[in-house]
């Protein structure tokens, strides 16, 4: 049980160009991810966003350092895999689709290895913590955030 996967999509009512600018704030995802402590970027590209991103995370049985690149087809997608950190490897993604009259698709999905030593400790409920945390409810918090700031 050392893996944690899934994808779950939302609509949101705000233009494709306002949701990829909140989702692509990585430095900022701690005000909308509360189990993300820490986003520190490290590296940026020529346009200012964030590639190389520290993160610390609320992991449940104790806090997950990661060190996470990013890349980015704006406004379409974003995606990122772990560089280094505690976990076995981390990757995923936001992809967003334009559905007119100012709305968007926004679909999130996530891939986690826990690797040897956290996956003998994380399992039975604890695992189905993590991916309600990590999956189940990311498209929800960016919704709420996004549909929060619009109105």
């Amino acid at each position: 049980m050392g893996r944690i996967e899934g994808e779950a999509s939302t609509e949101i009512d705000a233009p494709i160009e306002a949701v990829f600018a909140v989702a692509a704030d990585v430095e900022g995802s701690p005000r909308w991810q509360p189990e993300i402590k820490v986003a520190e970027p490290l590296e940026r590209d020529g346009e200012g966003r964030q590639t190389l991103v520290r993160t610390v995370t609320d992991g449940k049985v104790r806090d997950l350092e990661s060190r996470l690149r990013f890349s980015y087809e704006e406004p379409t997608s974003i995606q990122w895999s772990q560089h280094k950190g505690d976990l076995g490897a981390v990757d995923g993604s936001w992809r967003f689709e334009d559905l007119g009259d100012g709305r968007t698709r926004a679909t999130y999905w996530m891939s986690v290895d826990l690797g040897r030593m956290l996956g003998l400790v994380v399992r039975g409920p604890v695992v189905d913590l993590l991916r309600k945390q990590l999956v189940d409810t990311m498209h929800g918090k960016l919704k709420g955030f996004v549909e929060g700031q619009a109105g």
